[in-house]
């Protein structure tokens, strides 16, 4: 039971954490280490949230750009 506790208080990453991670992920340019860390601290509730908002941003940004092309 004491590792089971000690495993949900090392999920305590910010969002901002779990945001930067994501972020890199999107780029595939994350170090072992780093992703083997992430996966034991990350909350995944978090981990997918910020996967929406990281998709959104890039469909938006890809629109946006597609608008600007298309209208000169």
């Amino acid at each position: 039971m004491d590792e089971q506790k000690k495993q949900v208080t090392q999920r305590k990453t910010s969002f901002a954490a779990t945001m930067k991670a994501v972020f890199w992920s999107f780029f595939g340019v994350r170090k072992k280490r780093d992703y083997e860390q992430d996966a034991a601290q990350l909350n995944p509730v978090h981990v997918i949230i910020a996967g929406l908002i990281g998709a959104a941003l890039f469909i938006a940004i890809l629109v946006m750009i597609v608008k600007l092309v298309v209208a000169k």
